[in-house]
């Protein structure tokens, strides 16, 4: 992994810890995840990536012990607050990075490890190995299908192409090349995002730029300016954006 591209990326999921975190939790993405992990009480799991805990939170009350691990301390603060606020004891947070020594972090063995949309790399192979080191039952990995959640009517209007490119058909060719015929579902979801301004329109959607330029704010003004239509007192988009995520898991 290009180490300065993963710390331009580091410094911009600080920024926006909160708000990721927040959104993540409102959708019905991890009920749907966790419905396909044939959980067990006993059951410890590895969360690489974990963000905010939209998955560690509610698998907590499912699952002896979580292990969570993230990049980020702020979104590991906001998983250490809400244990705190809900009382959840079983969850360990961990700071650290894909490309850690996971034995020196003191992440081991788990009865399945996850990693869910934090696969963001072109070549998953060796990742993916990490991950099979860490499980002795199952491991999980979810990606976009196509561009995901990239709103591509606005990054063309601006210019810019998809920062992210790791579509789940890499993944599913990167396990093919390991001996591994994955089990594949498909987790729908439509964004309809409602916003009290323009400019909180504009701010929401800075996170596809991984960093705008002056002139790439002034034509996201633009577009949203000629996109944007009132309903029940709020802005929201005229078109509907619906994407998939492809979650993949195989036996180790």
């Amino acid at each position: 992994m290009n180490s300065q591209k993963y710390s331009t990326d580091q410094d911009f999921w600080e920024k926006r810890s909160s708000s990721f975190a927040e959104h993540a939790g409102k959708t019905h993405y991890p009920n749907e995840f966790i419905k396909l992990m044939g959980l067990d009480p006993e059951y410890t799991v590895l969360d690489m990536g974990c963000g905010g805990g939209a998955l560690a939170i509610p698998l907590a009350g499912k699952v002896k012990k979580i292990t969570a691990v993230d990049f980020s301390p702020k979104m590991l603060a906001i998983v250490g607050n809400i244990c705190r606020e809900q009382n959840i004891k079983n969850i360990e947070t961990i700071l650290g990075e894909w490309d850690s020594d996971w034995a020196a972090l003191g992440i081991g063995k788990y009865d399945m490890a996850i990693a869910s949309r934090s696969l963001r790399v072109e070549n998953g192979v060796p990742y993916i190995q990490k991950l099979i080191n860490a499980a002795r039952r199952q491991v999980f990995i979810s990606a976009p299908e196509g561009s995901g959640p990239f709103d591509m009517k606005l990054l063309e209007f601006a210019g810019r192409e998809a920062p992210i490119k790791t579509d789940y058909l890499q993944f599913v060719d990167a396990l093919k090349s390991m001996g591994i015929q994955p089990n594949i579902s498909f987790i729908k979801e439509n964004q309809i995002n409602r916003w009290r301004s323009l400019d909180e329109a504009i701010e929401s959607h800075k996170w596809m730029f991984f960093g705008s330029t002056p002139l790439e704010e002034e034509k996201m003004r633009l577009f949203f300016e000629q996109n944007l239509i009132h309903k029940d007192g709020m802005l929201q988009l005229s078109y509907e954006r619906t994407y998939r995520w492809a979650v993949m898991w195989w036996d180790v």
